[in-house]
């Protein structure tokens, strides 16, 4: 009897064992992707971006606008509440005449009641040399009153399809209600 159930047993965890594997797998909603399909290589790289994006405020060329103004009880503070959206113009360098090599399409939102931070959400949709046409996505918390600040990347189109990394932000110039200059260092893993 003890024999029987050794050899039972065996035969149940080579089954599991074998019907466990990745490429086994029949769930009908997850499965190992063909890379060359997909235009992809099994080698990651890591690129970095040093790109600056530079904001109006003013009304008559405005390229960031309050789209919900704060709420009042926050406006002087925090400025939660408050959204926004955007559509700047990305160079190479600090300044406004550098080469422009894109742009920045995006989304921010005040979202703390404590401290001035934004939600952002951020397309770097690129114009120049092999990167044209592709767009890097970041996505999260940037705690304006720091220097510097750190936020992800979580994907991307063209060359960046399945892009993962973080992005530093440093604001380089800034003219309340008027204009900023922000610096973005990119550091994203793609194939």
């Amino acid at each position: 009897m003890a024999t029987r159930f050794l050899i039972l047993s065996l035969l149940i965890s080579c089954h599991v064992v074998t019907s466990t594997r990745p490429q086994d797998q029949d769930t009908g909603f997850v499965g190992s992707p063909d890379l060359k399909k997909l235009g992809l290589k099994k080698k990651d790289k890591v690129s970095h971006f040093r790109l600056f994006f530079h904001e109006s405020f003013t009304a008559n060329n405005a390229t960031t606008v309050t789209v919900v103004p704060p709420l009042a009880k926050y406006n002087s503070t925090t400025s939660f509440g408050m959204m926004g959206v955007m559509d700047n113009a990305l160079t190479a360098g600090p300044e406004r005449s550098s080469k422009v090599v894109g742009k920045v399409e995006g989304l921010i939102a005040a979202t703390s009641q404590s401290e001035f931070n934004l939600l952002v959400v951020l397309s770097f949709v690129l114009t120049e040399g092999k990167y044209n046409g592709s767009t890097i996505t970041v996505l999260g918390r940037n705690r304006i009153m720091q220097s510097l600040r750190e936020v992800p990347v979580i994907g991307g189109t063209g060359m960046f399809r399945f892009a993962t990394g973080y992005a530093e932000v440093n604001t380089v110039l800034l003219e309340p209600q008027v204009r900023s200059t922000v610096e973005y260092n990119i550091y994203v893993s793609h194939y």
